[in-house]
């Protein structure tokens, strides 16, 4: 909930600066919420991991169209996309360093007994509930497939 109360705060903040590029992200931040909640049923209120995943999937999307976009030499839609992706990911715990990643990765294999690649699944599955909302999972899995092979 103090997730969503922030939001607001910078919606509004947004909305008197007239910053067009918050507004637009905040906006579809909120708009995402609001479907999750409906979906949920009766006014249920998110839990914390539901919110950090609503937000890491604004910026993976904003990112991955902004990669698109400058595949194609159109680096005036990118710009846009990556601007809005800082305004949502400032509501984002700060990221972890890959070491930091890896030393997690190592330890979870080392819990697990995992051996090679076919025990990738429980891996993945562990590292990334135990870092939801601070790395990113294409990160997990390249640091994971590194350590099992």
């Amino acid at each position: 909930m103090a997730l969503q109360q922030d939001i607001m705060t910078a919606l509004k903040t947004a909305m008197k600066s007239k910053d067009q590029t918050a507004l637009t992200a905040l906006r579809a931040v909120k708009s995402a919420i609001l479907l999750a909640q409906t979906e949920s049923g009766a006014k249920e209120e998110l839990t914390e991991d539901q919110e950090l995943k609503i937000l890491q999937k604004q910026v993976k999307q904003r990112r991955d169209s902004a990669a698109i976009y400058l595949e194609q030499g159109r680096e005036d839609l990118a710009a846009p996309e990556l601007a809005e992706a800082e305004v949502v990911s400032q509501f984002l715990p700060e990221a972890l360093s890959d070491e930091e990643i890896e030393k997690v990765v190592v330890a979870t294999i080392e819990k697990v007994g995992a051996q090679g690649m076919k025990d990738m699944g429980k891996v993945m599955g562990m590292v990334s509930s135990e870092l939801a909302g601070k790395a990113d999972g294409k990160t997990i899995s390249n640091i994971v497939k590194a350590k099992l092979s």
